[in-house]
């Protein structure tokens, strides 16, 4: 929560940036998040895209996306996802 907080106020301060119309979109998303920052699951990554749990692992494999292995459970923070979402297709 205090790393959002940081994260805006850099952004806020660097208003010389000229952004794209892309990257005004995506920190207008960060903004109305709660915590960008927590972890999601093959499951919630699933439910969202609308497709089965193994199409899920096998995107949570691949090299282009921000994935985490701990233990047995595959994780991505939402942030990551969200960015890699925009930027991806399945």
């Amino acid at each position: 929560m205090n790393n959002t907080n940081q994260t805006l106020k850099l952004i806020e301060t660097n208003e010389n940036k000229k952004y794209t119309q892309e990257e005004l979109m995506i920190i207008e998303a960060i903004k109305k998040i709660g915590n960008p920052f927590i972890n999601l699951t093959v499951q919630d990554v699933a439910k969202d895209l609308k497709i089965g749990e193994n199409m899920a692992y096998t995107i949570f494999k691949r090299d282009d996306f921000p994935s985490v292995n701990i233990g047995r459970c595959w994780k991505i923070s939402l942030i990551s996802y969200l960015l890699w979402k925009t930027q991806k297709r399945v």
